[in-house]
């Protein structure tokens, strides 16, 4: 295939479901239905003296199961995401989340059972003889059980899912996706007024070389949202309320933080460590701002400038899709054979959606269905440098996902805080490449680029899930207003910037607009987690070179099979000790240096 003649296009779910109106998804469905009746019917056989293959055969006919169910959720979403102002999409989304719930109550039993049924001899019994693959997930179970509750309150749980935060959740994205931007620039006397019915659009414009279109760009950004956040902030509360008091009150969980920590297989004593250390760094970046409006020419630097481009010719550079792909593609196959054969796999099968469209889901990502099917990847290809760093992010994702195809689905995904290594590791990879063939003048403007990264994804990250930890609970003890969550973003942000960053008053409604506050909260630290890991990782690369590869591809390739501080240890990372974290923002302090340098010379 000429990879450099690919166009934009949409992807193919024809592999997924040909027809959710024909008769053979309605026998696909039943299928699924006679499926999960035949578990039932074995309930009688869970007792403490069950024979470990029996045992072991009921995790198997679980997975096949939940594999199916996920193959018609997967459909489901994925058509929806290609078109969210589709009524019809929406009914079957809402459809098969009922099914979802539905099943997962019926075979919650079996889970219940392993948790709180047995104790601790008949566990470790089973857990010993069943295939090591499986360990970590059950060992995980264990230490999750006592935060479940009975099977009845289970139940009713995962049934009110559906109408409750699910639909909030939904109703967030619905009303985002349909919001339109007026971006009113200045010229001299003039107002130029342009309109935007997709945000993605807009938002490309907080790079601009104009620091005109870049403020303008902001605040047409937030006055939607602010003008919305009545019913956004509502959404968030409530979203807050019940994370609070399913987590703590039900459950038992320490702290609303503890929810997620531990679903992630993390001790708070790790996730303390990053975060606390990254709050101790917040004067590098601060550092690296200062330097960067000397480069501008500014006294200081405003929160809108704070992604401006060093050079305006470098940021009207312009890539045509098949040019990005193909630039992607060389650099896997420089790293190894078998990741750019991997890659071109989810381009073969049709999988990729990145034609820009009206109503269409914004952002990107990369979505696995099953471990034995090729994820599907959605993007907003605009033809920026920032547009191919996300194609070789989201492929980063698809190769991790690939890596652990032959995983059982049950442990197949990465925990989340190691969700975000390969496709950290795979925009690293390309800038290496980008950088290789650059003038000094070119290196100078791609390192700031690097280090804005950095920031977005490691510094930002770590005080959003800060700003989180105190929303979270002024809104639960507190009963805080929209308006207080407002203010409490607004100390985080001055705490963060310090005196090296001018903050507009209208950046305290961006929270509103960050959705993995309202999807999966306490979700951002992962991204700091996971950059200043590969940092560490791309350090031994450079160091170790061929020899490196195959110790790298076997940690994407255990998927969510091992514990993160035992596989990590295994490469010689302790993630417990605030010394490994520091070492990542040491390597960002050099970079800054870098620059410096290179600005001098």
């Amino acid at each position: 295939m000429n990879y450099s003649a690919l166009k934009v296009g949409s992807w193919d779910l024809a592999g997924l479901v040909r027809d959710p109106a024909g008769d053979d998804f309605k026998q696909y469905l039943n299928s699924i239905e006679a499926k999960v009746r035949e578990f039932e019917s074995k309930r009688p056989s869970l007792r403490p003296d069950i024979p470990a293959p029996e045992f072991e055969g009921m995790i198997h006919a679980i997975e096949e199961i939940y594999e199916k169910v996920s193959v018609a959720s997967g459909y489901a979403h994925l058509r929806y995401y290609a078109n969210t102002a589709s009524n019809e999409a929406s009914a079957l989304v809402t459809r098969m989340e009922k099914m979802g719930a539905d099943i997962s109550n019926r075979l919650l039993f079996f889970d219940l059972w392993f948790k709180k049924g047995i104790d601790e001899q008949d566990a470790t019994r089973l857990i010993n003889a069943v295939p090591a693959v499986y360990r970590q997930y059950l060992e995980h179970k264990r230490l999750l059980a006592k935060h479940s509750l009975s099977e009845p309150e289970e139940r009713i749980i995962n049934t009110l899912e559906v109408t409750g935060t699910g639909a909030l959740v939904k109703i967030y994205d619905k009303m985002a996706s349909g919001f339109e931007f007026e971006m009113k620039v200045k010229k001299g006397k003039k107002t130029i007024v342009k309109k935007f019915d997709n945000k993605e659009k807009l938002v490309s414009f907080v790079r601009s070389a104009s620091s005109a279109e870049r403020e303008a760009a902001y605040r047409a950004l937030f006055e939607v949202y602010k003008k919305n956040s009545g019913v956004l902030g509502e959404i968030y509360q409530n979203i807050v309320v019940e994370w609070r008091n399913e987590g703590i009150s039900m459950r038992g969980y320490k702290s609303p933080i503890s929810v997620r920590n531990i679903a992630n297989g993390l001790e708070d004593a790790t996730v303390d460590a990053l975060l606390s250390t990254c709050r101790k760094n917040a004067g590098i970046f601060q550092e690296y701002f200062r330097e960067k409006a000397r480069l501008l020419k500014m006294k200081k630097m405003r929160r809108y400038d704070l992604y401006a481009p060093l050079s305006t010719k470098r940021s009207g550079k312009r890539f045509a899709y098949g040019q990005a792909v193909a630039t992607v593609l060389e650099t896997f196959g420089d790293f190894d054979p078998q990741v750019r054969q991997l890659a071109e796999r989810v381009f073969s099968e049709r999988h990729v959606d990145s034609e820009i469209r009206k109503a269409k889901r914004g952002g990107a990502f990369c979505h696995t269905v099953t471990p034995s099917i090729t994820p599907y990847v959605l993007l907003n290809f605009d033809g920026r440098m920032r547009d191919v760093s996300t194609l070789a992010h989201e492929f980063g994702h698809a190769l991790h996902s690939m890596l652990a195809e032959n995983l059982p689905v049950t442990v197949s995904h990465a925990p989340l805080p190691l969700a975000e290594t390969a496709s950290v590791f795979a925009e690293m990879l390309l800038n290496e490449r980008l950088m290789s063939k650059m003038s000094r003048a070119e290196k100078q403007l791609l390192l700031a680029e690097q280090i804005d990264d950095m920031y977005a994804t490691i510094m930002r990250q770590a005080y959003f899930t800060l700003f989180e930890v105190d929303a979270h609970k002024a809104i639960g003890e507190q009963n805080a207003t929209i308006d207080q969550v407002s203010a409490i973003y607004g100390d985080n942000m001055k705490e963060q910037f310090g005196d090296a960053v001018a903050i507009s008053q209208e950046f305290q409604w961006e929270w509103v607009y960050i959705p993995h506050f309202y999807h999966t909260p306490f979700y951002c630290y992962a991204y700091s987690f996971g950059n200043l890991l590969v940092l560490s990782l791309y350090q031994k690369y450079r160091q170790e070179g061929g020899p490196f590869v195959p110790k790298y591809l076997s940690i994407l390739a255990a998927g969510g099979s091992r514990k993160p501080e035992e596989l990590l240890i295994e490469s010689g990372i302790d993630i417990t000790q605030s010394a490994f974290w520091q070492q990542g923002f040491d390597l960002v302090r050099d970079k800054i240096q870098q620059l410096k340098e290179l600005a001098a010379a």
